[in-house]
């Protein structure tokens, strides 16, 4: 069948014009008075559109849109709001320099917002703040990923309530993304190769307020059927989808920039899944200079960034080696290495032929800058990658942290940013970068925090009602059941949340360990709690699926499923509601397996308490005034003893503190030591754990370095990356002779506070000269336990003098701290262009 197609787009009259422009900006996304112009436009429409603002403009009917263009009040409301969206583009922000050379972010899934489905939880969610804030700060930033024709799946609970799970394909041409096209009007297409086949890719563009997120889709004519199936689905098909998929992102991702006219000087890969594109970032400069690959590696890697969210081992993407080897055997001749030093790019121990390929362990070695999402995981990654700087202390592996943040205009609810925006001033809005701002909640009565609160809440019941009521019509239950929905839950009642990616390591089912102590609390008619719990399982985690299943059957099993509910189909909408109008927010994982999560950042924003153990973001977090720590950070063995004294724990916080405090109320009928905990939880998280903050940490410590490293090496034609690859060169030959042949002290076994030590180190440097390595003095306080040097200080040491083949280096200290000290000689590279001395394999100790 020969079929003939085009676009049809709607037809807004004269005045309405501006909506079209609106809509296809997702920085409506974050303003909910345009979001309010859709609503208002034909809420029957926004409904059907499932809050797509491109669909709904298509939904309604011209008759209706003449009408609202002579709407005077309507028109009022549309001229505000698009003049504020063209001041927001066009006003001052935080970054006024050049945005000629870009940083590049590269993530495979993007969460914006309801009517772009192309995101499964948490790492989307993080990277779609990350290009709100990155258009707030107006920072040199391109988000590039995949546009999957399914997105993630839809989740439905059959009667039994077990998970089911369904595909719908998303319609691109009613969504804010528009195809990308050359002066000839022809779409921009790229191509890579696998395994020996071309896949062609096109290019669409997301216009996120100041930026651009550009994603790639096979999903074209000239594409076999199984290569269009590449971006079908998210995280979908097996273990060569996830290889194409990431092929794709990596390496095509920089053709597309590079086809769009744009120059990634800098590239951010968000987790391992885009590490091949240090590959076609080396191929690419190979290929123009003619230069080699340790060259085009020293050009690159000062320009790299990584970060890493994965804080257990398994969930690292790695690929055997048949794999490997079917998708990349042409590799090492482009690059001009061989087979085996190729897969030793992807392994930690690089001559391990049994060890499979890491991507992790590629982006770790292609990145100058590396870093966990929290604190504790910044612990946890340096622990688990250690290997890879064998010699290293744990404490210098060069994995930092920037712990994660949430963009506040996204996640605080549209009544609770009024009431913030009226206090705060509008400082608030147009400089979000300036956190000091949060410390106005003082300002803000108790009767406006608590009113605001509860109208959230009572929000909240009605939208679960009328979800769980949509749930049991559609798995066919009696009429009885359904309107026992119409009266789940109480808009007065403490409300606990729990809601995220339901794996078993996040524990779901926690509080259901009691049976007899948690109904307790649920059935007391005084002071009663409820529970409303929301999330996916993958859907090949069968124990996932089970735990949803368990808490639907004791609802059940009970009678208590009007005060204990769960939410189908978890996504940002029920995320905004359950965020904002929760009380408690509840989050039980296994200490330390909780990268950061940051749904909790989001409740907090809105006054919601957190509960939670301490682990992510909360370990750094916490502190009695804005939550409760379920536990005190402690690591357990037997994982039945942990589930059983961390449950107790969480029982003891409700019964003893929670509970009390929440329905402790004065005269007026205000809980004043719960609403002076909200504020104070507003303030400081507000403060610490704005995206904000996370992107001005990133600019700071990576994104403007890269940049900078990039500016400086391409003078002279990357004169200083090839004299560094020379010089790579010279150390390892050099390297295996070089030697700390006698240290010399004046050390005495006892020594006094403040007398002067001085340590002589005799080296063999192997035919290196003396300014082409750091000799450093390592010393400090040393364990009786371990007999090794804790906390140490690192001290260069200088070249004194020659004497036959050895060189003497020396220094003198003063004795500062008291106790048994030690100290040690260490060498490690030195080049001026070095962004740290740690690579791989070079260390040597006395």
């Amino acid at each position: 069948m020969n079929i003939s197609t085009y676009t049809v787009k709607p037809k807004l009259p004269a005045p309405l014009k501006p909506l079209e422009e609106i809509a296809r900006n997702l920085w409506l996304s974050w303003n909910y008075d345009a979001i309010q112009l859709f609503i208002r436009l034909d809420y029957d429409a926004w409904l059907q559109s499932q809050q797509s603002p491109v669909r709904t403009l298509g939904m309604v009917s011209q008759e209706r849109l003449a009408v609202v263009a002579k709407d005077d009040s309507y028109l009022a409301a549309l001229k505000e709001v698009y003049d504020r969206f063209q001041r927001y583009k066009k006003g001052d922000t935080w970054y006024r320099g050049s945005h000629k050379d870009v940083v590049a972010y590269f993530s495979m899934e993007y969460g914006m917002d309801t009517s772009l489905p192309i995101y499964s939880g948490g790492l989307g969610i993080l990277s779609g703040d990350h290009m709100k804030t990155s258009s707030d700060m107006g920072l040199p930033l391109v988000g590039i990923g995949l546009l999957y024709r399914q997105g993630y799946f839809k989740q439905m609970l059959n009667a039994d309530g077990y998970q089911q799970e369904s595909y719908p394909e998303n319609d691109w041409y009613n969504m804010p993304v528009e195809r990308k096209a050359g002066k000839d009007g022809a779409p921009i297409k790229i191509s890579v190769d696998l395994a020996g086949r071309q896949a062609i890719a096109q290019i669409w563009e997301v216009k996120v307020g100041r930026s651009s997120l550009y994603l790639l889709d096979t999903n074209i004519d000239e594409n076999a059927p199984d290569i269009r199936n590449i971006t079908a689905a998210l995280y979908g098909g097996d273990k060569e989808t996830r290889m194409q998929q990431e092929i794709l992102l990596g390496i095509g991702g920089i053709r597309a920039l590079r086809a769009l006219g744009i120059n990634p000087a800098a590239t951010h890969m968000n987790e391992g899944h885009a590490a091949f594109l240090g590959l076609e970032r080396i191929r690419e400069i190979m290929t123009e200079k003619s230069f080699t690959f340790e060259e085009a590696r020293e050009a690159v890697w000062p320009t790299n960034i990584f970060t890493t969210h994965t804080p257990v081992p398994a969930g690292n993407e790695r690929f055997d080696i048949a794999m490997m080897e079917k998708y990349f055997r042409s590799w090492p001749q482009i690059l001009g290495i061989s087979w085996k030093d190729f897969l030793g790019l992807g392994r930690i121990y690089p001559t391990d032929e049994r060890e499979t390929f890491c991507l992790t362990v590629l982006a770790l070695k292609m990145a100058a800058y590396a870093n966990g999402v929290a604190r504790l995981h910044g612990v946890v990654s340096r622990d688990m990658w250690k290997g890879l700087w064998p010699g290293l202390p744990l404490n210098e592996v060069p994995i930092g942290h920037v712990t994660n943040g949430v963009h506040p205009r996204t996640w605080v609810s549209g009544g609770m940013i009024e009431l913030l925006d009226r206090y705060f001033g509008p400082h608030f809005e147009n400089d979000p970068t300036d956190l000091a701002i949060w410390d106005r909640m003082e300002r803000i009565s108790d009767e406006e925090l608590w009113r605001t609160h509860e109208r959230r809440r009572e929000r909240l019941v009605a939208f679960v009602r009328e979800r769980i009521r949509e749930q049991y019509t559609r798995t066919g239950a009696v009429e009885r059941r359904i309107r026992q929905a119409e009266d789940a839950l109480s808009p007065y009642a403490l409300t606990l949340c729990f809601a995220r990616r339901f794996a078993t390591y996040k524990r779901g089912n926690l509080l259901l360990r009691d049976p007899e102590r948690l109904l307790r609390l649920i059935k007391d008619n005084d002071r009663p709690i409820q529970l409303i719990f929301a999330g996916k399982a993958h859907p090949h985690d069968m124990p996932g699926k089970e735990l949803i299943r368990e808490l639907i059957h004791f609802a059940e099993k009970y009678d208590v499923t009007s005060r204990i509910v769960f939410v189908e189909n978890y996504d940002m909408t029920v995320a905004k509601y359950l965020t904002s109008g929760g009380d408690v927010w509840l989050n039980t994982p296994r200490r330390p397996m909780e990268a950061s999560g940051t749904s909790g950042m989001k409740a907090a924003m809105n006054g919601v308490l957190n509960c939670s153990i301490m682990d992510g973001w909360w370990d750094e977090a916490y502190n009695p005034d804005v939550g409760w720590a379920i536990g005190h950070g402690e690591q357990y063995v037997d994982e039945k003893l942990q589930d059983d004294v961390e449950s107790k724990a969480l029982y003891d916080l409700l019964e003893r503190d929670i509970i009390p405090l929440f329905y402790q109320r004065g005269r007026d009928s205000l809980p004043r030591e719960w609403i002076k905990r909200m504020k104070d939880c507003m303030r400081q998280i507000g403060h610490s754990m704005s995206s904000h903050r996370m992107l001005m940490d990133y600019s700071n410590n990576s994104y403007f370095p890269a940049l900078k490293n990039y500016r400086r090496l391409i003078k002279d034609d990357y004169a200083e990356a090839k004299s560094l690859a020379a010089y790579f060169g010279r150390l390892g030959q050099a390297w295996p002779n070089l030697k700390i042949v006698k240290l010399e002290s004046n050390s005495k076994p006892v020594m006094q506070r403040g007398d002067m030590l001085t340590v002589t180190a005799y080296i063999d440097l192997a035919h290196m000269s003396p300014n082409e390595l750091l000799v450093e003095l390592y010393h400090g306080t040393v364990s009786n336990q371990s007999n090794e040097i804790m906390n140490a200080r690192r001290t260069e040491m200088k070249w004194v003098s020659a004497e036959g083949d050895l060189n003497l280096y020396q220094i003198r200290i003063e004795c500062a701290d008291t106790g048994f000290q030690g100290h040690t000689v260490r060498i490690l590279p030195k080049h001026e262009a070095l962004i740290h001395p740690y690579r791989t394999g070079f260390i040597k100790w006395a």
